[in-house]
């Protein structure tokens, strides 16, 4: 049986650009796939970073000081407890993932849980950079290469960034054709390893009638001075 490959594409919102700066995370987003499709289960959870959060983020996500107020903070463990079970020992898929990385592990560092080291982490903007040379490689760019929709992209969100961000995955992963597994059988049964086609011990008698075959070969003489190459095989 072909081993399964499960991995979590992962996004983040937060109050600003630097995590190191006190910056903080007000939303993530997580997607789970299998061998690089999306299954449809997925994690959305809105965080009180407990500082303002900035105009240029209100502007991209919508998201205010006042519908955060009432949110649990990272640390506690609706949070983050509900996010380390969802990502659990799964490799963790990030458009510039070194932002993810570095907001994540500063609030895991924050509360006194282990980080995700590097290692752990896919960066699907290296593969595009890689893939595409000089070409944009934006979250966005990839998406009107791929033709995926980005109609219900109003504001930026971190589970809807996850969900357009499963879709360009699979298509820097080899494209929507890994959907069809064909090489799921066992290959230690027989009976799913490929036999070539028995030929038939007597051909098949001719449908056609004398008059038709000499109909037939009356017009295939017609058609050049040469003899015809099918001919030498009836």
């Amino acid at each position: 049986m072909t081993e399964l490959l499960r991995e979590i594409a992962f996004d983040t919102e937060t109050t600003g650009l630097d995590a190191n700066s006190g910056d903080r995370i007000i939303e993530i987003g997580c997607v789970e796939m299998i061998n690089h499709v999306a299954t449809g289960n997925t994690l959305r959870m809105l965080i009180n970073p407990g500082r303002e959060v900035s105009e240029a983020t209100i502007r991209i996500t919508g998201l205010t000081d006042d519908i955060l107020s009432d949110k649990p903070p990272f640390e506690d463990p609706v949070i983050v407890d509900a996010l380390t079970d969802f990502i659990a020992d799964a490799p963790i898929v990030a458009h510039n993932a070194n932002f993810d990385r570095s907001f994540l592990n500063m609030e895991l560092t924050r509360c006194g849980r282990p980080i995700y080291e590097e290692a752990r982490w896919v960066d699907t903007l290296m593969i595009a950079r890689k893939r595409f040379p000089g070409a944009p490689a934006s979250l966005d760019a990839l998406c009107r290469r791929f033709d995926i929709s980005l109609d219900s992209r109003t504001l930026h969100g971190a589970l809807l960034d996850a969900q357009l961000l499963a879709d360009v995955y699979l298509e820097l992963r080899g494209g929507r054709a890994r959907r069809f597994e064909f090489d799921t059988a066992d290959q230690s049964d027989s009976s799913a390893i490929r036999q070539p086609a028995r030929q038939r011990p007597q051909p098949l008698a001719s449908l056609l009638s004398e008059e038709e075959e000499a109909l037939h070969r009356g017009f295939m003489a017609t058609m050049s001075k040469k003899k015809p190459v099918w001919s030498r095989y009836g």
